[in-house]
């Protein structure tokens, strides 16, 4: 009976001993199982941190792409800039000489205008006088034949000498009065002429002010003079 209760307790211990290690299997196979999931929740974290960080590396490299491309872009608009602002200086400049050369252009006009004016008063002053001067001849010229015709029917066969120089007077009066007629005339032309070339000069003054900035004034003629004129007057 000893030998059966002692193997009977021997085999109790091996259960016991087997139920243990069972447990320990258990415990550890459960612990493998834990640390199977932390790792494999620690290895999702990883590849979510690198795929973030892939991510992240596209992200970055996008940015420095756009970063370079700005970079490019502000260097071409300061290049641009620069060169807009040499166009600015050059085109402030061109404006300056060109409110010059208007201001000149303005005074030449002005000036020729003004001599025009004067040119002008002096021919219609010259007119009137050569006009009362003409009709005053036109009286001597009458009076004198009214004295040559009582003279020659009251004293028809006296006097030749005083025939002879009444007639010798009555030519020369002609002879100035033609030559009045003439500077009259040749009055008449050069006022004429005058005319035309004020009217010329209002036209060419218009077409200037008519002309873009960026075009240069040019200087206006002026083929008849005063002393040409004056010339007429002698």
């Amino acid at each position: 009976m000893a030998l059966p209760s002692a193997f009977h307790e021997r085999l109790q211990d091996m259960e016991n001993t087997r139920n243990q290690r069972l447990s320990l299997l258990q415990a550890e196979k459960e612990m493998q199982v834990r640390k199977s999931q932390v790792l494999a929740s620690r290895l999702a974290n990883i590849r979510s941190m690198e795929q973030r960080c892939f991510l992240l590396d596209n992200k970055v490299a996008l940015r420095n792409y756009k970063i370079l491309a700005l970079k490019s872009e502000i260097e071409n608009l300061e290049g641009r800039l620069e060169t807009g602002a040499s166009e600015m200086r050059s085109l402030q400049s061109e404006v300056e000489e060109l409110e010059e050369l208007e201001k000149n252009k303005d005074s030449f006009y002005e000036t020729k205008r003004i001599e025009m004016k004067e040119f002008k008063d002096n021919a219609e002053r010259f007119v009137v006088e050569c006009r009362i001067e003409v009709e005053n001849l036109r009286q001597r010229v009458n009076e004198l034949r009214s004295s040559f015709l009582e003279l020659k029917r009251n004293n028809r066969n006296s006097c030749d000498s005083e025939i002879s120089t009444a007639e010798m007077r009555k030519s020369e009066l002609v002879a100035a009065k033609e030559n009045l007629d003439r500077r009259l005339a040749s009055n008449h032309q050069i006022k004429a002429q005058l005319q035309k070339q004020l009217q010329n000069i209002l036209v060419t003054q218009a077409q200037e002010r008519s002309k873009p900035p960026s075009q240069s004034v040019g200087g206006v003629g002026w083929p008849l003079k005063k002393q040409n004129f004056d010339q007429g007057l002698q």
